[in-house]
């Protein structure tokens, strides 16, 4: 998953950076009002994690004008010191999909991350079940019955993004997008998505046949289920 990171407090930001960087997120940075602006008019974001108080504005001006956006559902946690109930209230009226005071555990946070991806895609679980094969959002890991399926990073991060958005086209760029962060840095003419998908589908397919992992032509991928 990709997360935006709009805080202005440097230190605060790098090690929330460093935290989620471990749990196998992809970061961006904007410390500003105006570079969170341009960030999110170029990218979408599993996660942007938002500072009320930007140096040139207010983060719920921020909020409102991402809320605004036509197709866009990136998930909003503000972290920010102003816990006053009417600010936590005008928050998640706002659109914001969680609140956190500060000072707040990473943990927590995370947790809270976990929490919103099963309420986002209408899981009961931090499990879910293709097959025989078994991923755990959590953990990050993948089992086949009892037997651990070695997954690098991107590979755990690729097949996660498509079985959480089972059923539905995911374009190469929007995978790439998910997977690796922000598309204008990334050569077009690259097929990395392309190995990295193939080296996937190698040891997924060790285990059992996987026609249910479809690659659709000139656009990119999808998992059936």
């Amino acid at each position: 998953m990709n997360a935006l990171i709009v805080e202005d407090e440097k230190g605060l930001a790098l090690e929330i950076d460093e935290f989620l960087s471990h749990e196998g997120f992809t970061i961006e940075h904007a410390r500003t009002k105006k570079s969170a602006e341009e960030k999110i008019f170029v990218n979408n974001y599993d996660f942007i994690l938002l500072d009320l108080s930007l140096p040139d504005g207010d983060g719920f001006d921020l909020l409102k004008m991402l809320k605004g956006i036509k197709d866009r559902d990136d998930a909003v946690i503000i972290l920010t010191a102003r816990g006053a109930v009417d600010d936590r209230v005008h928050g998640l009226e706002q659109g914001a999909d969680d609140y956190l005071a500060k000072p707040f555990s990473l943990n927590e946070l995370l947790a809270r991350i976990h929490a919103i991806t099963r309420r986002k895609h209408k899981l009961e679980s931090n499990d879910i079940a293709i097959k025989e094969f078994r991923i755990n959002i959590q953990n990050r890991t993948v089992h086949y019955k009892v037997d651990r399926v070695n997954l690098t990073k991107k590979e755990f991060e690729i097949f996660n993004y498509l079985v959480l958005n089972k059923n539905r086209v995911i374009s190469r760029t929007n995978l790439t997008e998910h997977v690796w962060g922000d598309v204008l840095e990334i050569n077009s003419d690259s097929n990395f998505v392309d190995v990295h998908v193939k080296n996937l589908r190698k040891k997924l397919s060790y285990f059992e046949p996987i026609d249910w992992f479809e690659t659709v032509r000139s656009i990119g991928y999808r998992v059936n289920i």
